[in-house]
């Protein structure tokens, strides 16, 4: 799944006329991007939530046939955030055992199949793609990888789930693979982040941290475009 339904209100003034998954990067929009990064691993199957301008998008994904792929495209008629865009498209997700899940506005290189192996290796209800980079918020997880809490370095604010004698920090990149049994949990009603779903999950379950230090840029802010066009041709 690609979460590209939101506003994309800090790639203003281009969001204000058009949807932030159609941000172009050397000419390929940041959807068209995604799709084929993934399908490089062999995800040919996509669900992508949408919201803001989604006929601009259904053209899109109709005019290059999906970029080869299945695409599905599901409309949200507000704002669910992350979380509640999940479950929204529970649907259409749950009868896979395992899938991925990644915003649309960023692009990595980070090799999908050490992160999917570690995964089926280690069996967590979900798998996040985390690294050392700069970011005011932060991921903590415990000394076996598991989340554990979370963390605002600027205000000093967190949120402990699993206590334990030595956190690290780590930075979320925007990738999981989740397994389906997460729809068997109890998941807060409405709009809410899929971050605090899994902090109201992780004392109970496994969910586990993959450390990459590939490329990871949030696409999100013009400044943020211009870096990726020197890093993805």
């Amino acid at each position: 799944m690609i979460f590209a339904a939101g506003f994309g209100t800090r790639l203003k003034p281009f969001t204000e006329h058009h949807p932030k998954a159609l941000a172009r990067v050397n000419g390929k929009s940041l959807l068209q991007r995604n799709i084929e990064y993934l399908s490089s691993f062999g995800i040919r199957e996509f669900v992508v939530n949408i919201h803001h301008f989604p006929e601009q998008i259904r053209k899109e994904v109709e005019q290059n046939n999906g970029w080869g792929c299945k695409v599905e495209l599901i409309f949200e008629p507000e704002i669910l955030e992350t979380g509640g865009g999940l479950v929204n498209a529970a649907p259409l997700l749950q009868s896979e055992e395992n899938f991925l899940v990644m915003n649309v506005d960023i692009l990595t290189d980070v090799d999908i199949r050490k992160m999917a192996d570690f995964h089926f290796a280690q069996k967590p209800l979900a798998t996040l793609c985390i690294s050392h980079r700069s970011s005011a918020r932060c991921l903590l997880f415990d000394e076996n990888g598991r989340l554990s809490g979370w963390k605002n370095k600027k205000t000093g604010e967190e949120k402990i789930r699993r206590p334990a004698e030595m956190l690290k920090e780590f930075s979320f990149n925007g990738i999981h693979i989740i397994n389906s049994k997460i729809f068997n949990q109890s998941a807060p009603a409405g709009k809410f982040s899929m971050i605090d779903w899994y902090l109201d999950l992780a004392d109970g379950n496994n969910i586990l941290g993959f450390q990459s230090e590939g490329i990871f840029i949030d696409a999100g802010k013009p400044e943020s475009i211009l870096l990726a066009e020197t890093k993805f041709l």
